[in-house]
C-alpha cells in the first residue's frame, strides 16, 4: 500500500479543512493510500518535520494556507538535497489569501482538491531562494509589504495591488527610502527605491501580480518590479497611473526577467517572503531554482504547451 503524509494547519485562514477532514482522508484511502497526519504547530517545526520525515513516503500533502506551502516546499526541498530524489506532494489551499493555489487553478474546495491530487500529474515548478530561506512565489521590501494581507478584499478588487500600496502612501509621504545597488543576470542598476518585489506568481496578496503577464512557473526566470523613491506628488501620482493599468515602462519603475537578483545595500533590508518575515540583510542573494519542487495537479493549463 501507498504511504501519504497528511500535512494539515488547523489554524489556517478558512477552518474549514476541520469539516472536510474526514471525506479528505476517506478521498486518498480509497485511492490506495494509508494516510498518517500531521497537525502543523510552528513554522519552523514543520519544515522540520516533513524533513526529517518525508523520505518514507509515497506523497506528501499540505492542507493550510501559503504559509503552510511554504513551510513543506522548504522542508522538502532540504530533504531533497540530502537524498537525492525527488518527493512528490499536493497542495489543499485553506488559508485566507492562497495566491499560490489561485495562480495554479487549484480547486478551492478541499476535497474536490484532494481528488485533484490522487488524479492529477505531475507538474514541476520554479523555487525561490533568499539566501537561506526557499520561497514559493514572492519576496519583497519597502513600502507597506504586508498590507496586502490585511486589507479588505472589497479594497484589492478595487485598486490593484501596488495602487493600493501607493496610494496609502499618498497620508505617508515620508517613506523609508533604501539606496540599492542592483544587479541582475550581469546587468547593474543603481538608486533609491522604495519598495520591490521578486515574484513567480499571477497574484500575491490577493491582488493581480504586477508585470506577470507573461509569467510562467517553470522558465527559471523571476519577475521583479522596483519602484523607485518618488520626490514629488506628481511622481507618486505618476507611479499609480502607471501600475493601475500594469504598465511598467515609465522610469520610475524598474521591471526585469532573470533567474537571479543580487541587491546590495549600506543598510539591513527587510524582507517579507511569501507573506512571513524573511530575515533582514545587507547583500540579498536572490535566485530561482527551476522545476525544483514535483507537484501534482489535475488542471494543468497553467502550463501551456
Amino acid at each position: 500500500m501507498k504511504e501519504l503524509l497528511f500535512v494539515v494547519n488547523p489554524k489556517a485562514g478558512r477552518t474549514v479543512i476541520k469539516a472536510d477532514l474526514i471525506d479528505i482522508l476517506e478521498v486518498f484511502s480509497n485511492a490506495g493510500y494509508k494516510v498518517e497526519v500531521y497537525p502543523t504547530k510552528s513554522q519552523e517545526e514543520t519544515e522540520q518535520y516533513v524533513y526529517e520525515n518525508a523520505e518514507r513516503f509515497d506523497l506528501v500533502v499540505c492542507a493550510g494556507g501559503d504559509g503552510t506551502l511554504d513551510n513543506t516546499v522548504g522542508g522538502i526541498m532540504k530533504l531533497e538535497r540530502r537524498i537525492k530524489r525527488r518527493v512528490h506532494m499536493g497542495y489543499i489551499p485553506c488559508g485566507s489569501t492562497n495566491d499560490y493555489a489561485r495562480s495554479l487553478r487549484i480547486s478551492m474546495n478541499p476535497i474536490q482538491a484532494a481528488k485533484d491530487i490522487v488524479e492529477g500529474d505531475i507538474c514541476h515548478v520554479d523555487v525561490g531562494r533568499l539566501e537561506n530561506t526557499f520561497f514559493i512565489y514572492v519576496a519583497a521590501f519597502g513600502a507597506f509589504t504586508d498590507i496586502s494581507y490585511s486589507t479588505p478584499q472589497n479594497l484589492k478588487n478595487a485598486l490593484g495591488h501596488a495602487a493600493y500600496v501607493l496610494e496609502a502612501s499618498k497620508t505617508l509621504f515620508n517613506l523609508k527610502s533604501y539606496k540599492l545597488r542592483v544587479l541582475f543576470d550581469g546587468e547593474e542598476i543603481r538608486g533609491d527605491f522604495i519598495y520591490g518585489q521578486i515574484t513567480n506568481s499571477l497574484s500575491v496578496g490577493g491582488f493581480k501580480n504586477i508585470g506577470s503577464k507573461d509569467m510562467s512557473f517553470s522558465d527559471g526566470l523571476f519577475e521583479t518590479v522596483l519602484i523607485k523613491t518618488p520626490e514629488t506628488p506628481v511622481e507618486l501620482q505618476r507611479i499609480i497611473n502607471c501600475l493601475l493599468v500594469d504598465d511598467l515602462a515609465d522610469d520610475m519603475i524598474v521591471f526585469r526577467k532573470s533567474s537571479r537578483v543580487v541587491l546590495k545595500c549600506e543598510e539591513e533590508l527587510p524582507w517579507t517572503v511569501d507573506g512571513e518575515y524573511g530575515g533582514s540583510y545587507k547583500t540579498s542573494r536572490v535566485s530561482n531554482i527551476r522545476k525544483a519542487v514535483s507537484l501534482t495537479l489535475r488542471d494543468k493549463s497553467a502550463f501551456p504547451g
